[in-house]
């Protein structure tokens, strides 16, 4: 088994292979080579690993952030932030990181986040700091998408640890605004620094003006978080509903988006959904494989025998997160290592929401982390930015979300106060 869930799935991941085959040749392998059980069970596991009610909230969300992207209501959030703070220091750069927050508050797309930001503010911000800060700044800022609830990524750990999905939205939203905090700190440093930064004066009018325009697309993150935070729907009803507010402003008030715009965006979140889920489901497989020969009760006594106190072994499965995120997607990421490492934190005592979030965020900081982080590529394709350039401008962000994800690995009250009081 140290050659077939071990060995060759990292040889199939440097050569290529998509994430899904890898995880089904070696469990492929593994069912023929060292289990003694039926075949069968391979598809047996495959629907089970589907068959859980939490991840029908992924293709709605992700349709309601396609329809936001195509409707226009991400245009108008980032008028709005722009009138409201652009007029700090380093405001073009403060309004991309608060229009990613906000956006993140809708759907937990991150690559999309990157694209809509990308085209809309990148040619400012390029102009002001230049292209390598513009590109880091745009990719790194997308990832905060991922810890802002609504978030695929907690929706998936919920499902595999058997979470509160709900406490886990509640206790993404102090982290989010944590790392949104530290990364305009960090802009508006570099802002003061940079006379010729675009700075827009406020104007009352101009900003009454945004508020009107954009006031139906703000209203659609408040409209999908109160259902969820004050027990009107479950987090898959409210993505429903996202996905019906989103196309009745998108055709009826702002009148940007037609019927064969709405049936195309279901056809992009159809293919992002089954992408995702192919990659859950073949990762059930191998976890199962992996759990039922004892794995992960190994890896319990292992670490009962280390005596490793909570701190430290937080440390490690940060340091593990990190290497992790820069070959894997969250997706992948997620769903094979929380069966492993959830009996090693309940065995610790450590609250499963609070290591929820921790590892939200450190994939969230895999999704622009070279050599594979997702953002990083799609901010080459929209920005046409050499990876060289990106890989250099996101260094300094990378830093400011490190000490962020220390913050929060070793403050958890921050995480939990607000996902106790629901």
């Amino acid at each position: 088994m140290i050659w077939t869930l071990g060995a060759i799935p990292l040889v199939l991941l440097a050569i290529g292979t998509p994430i899904f085959a890898l995880f089904l040749i070696g469990a492929a392998l593994t069912f023929a080579t060292v289990m003694t059980v039926p075949p069968i069970a391979v598809h047996q596991v495959i629907y089970g690993g589907l068959e859980n009610y939490a991840l029908l909230a992924v293709p709605f969300f992700i349709f309601a952030g396609e329809l936001m992207g195509r409707a226009g209501i991400a245009d108008r959030l980032i008028a709005w932030v722009l009138a409201l703070v652009g007029r700090t220091p380093g405001g073009l750069g403060v309004a991309t990181v608060g229009a990613c927050t906000l956006i993140g508050a809708i759907s937990g797309a991150s690559t999309a986040t990157v694209a809509v930001i990308g085209r809309a503010l990148y040619p400012g911000l390029a102009r002001d700091y230049g292209p390598r800060f513009a590109s880091g700044l745009v990719s790194t800022s997308g990832s905060i998408d991922i810890v802002i609830p609504p978030s695929i990524a907690m929706i998936l750990y919920g499902a595999a640890a058997e979470e509160s999905i709900p406490r886990l939205f509640a206790g993404g939203v102090l982290p989010g605004l944590l790392i949104a905090g530290m990364m305009c700190a960090y802009v508006i440093a570099q802002g003061a620094r940079a006379p010729g930064s675009t700075r827009v004066g406020f104007s009352l009018r101009r900003f009454g003006t945004t508020t009107r325009d954009a006031l139906p697309a703000l209203m659609m993150p408040v409209v999908i978080l109160a259902g969820i935070y004050l027990g009107w729907s479950s987090p898959t009803e409210a993505g429903g509903f996202a996905c019906l507010y989103g196309v009745i402003v998108g055709r009826f008030v702002y009148r940007e988006m037609s019927w064969a715009d709405v049936l195309d965006c279901a056809t992009r979140s159809a293919i992002l959904t089954a992408q995702i889920l192919i990659v859950v489901a073949a990762a059930a497989v191998f976890a199962w494989l992996l759990t039922v020969n004892g794995i992960p009760r190994a890896l319990t006594e292992g670490l009962a025998a280390l005596d490793l106190p909570p701190w430290g072994f937080l440390m490690a499965v940060n340091v593990l997160l990190l290497i992790v995120g820069c070959f894997l997607d969250p997706t992948s990421a997620i769903v094979v290592l929380t069966p492993l490492l959830v009996p090693l934190v309940k065995h610790l005592g450590i609250d499963t929401v609070h290591f929820g979030i921790v590892m939200t965020v450190n994939v969230a900081i895999g999704m622009f982390t070279p050599p594979f982080g997702l953002n990083l590529f799609v901010a080459r394709s929209v920005l046409g930015v050499p990876l060289e350039t990106l890989y250099r401008g996101v260094v300094p962000f990378a830093l400011v979300q490190l000490a962020a994800l220390l913050i929060i690995t070793y403050w958890p009250a921050l995480t939990l106060l607000l996902a106790r009081a629901i």
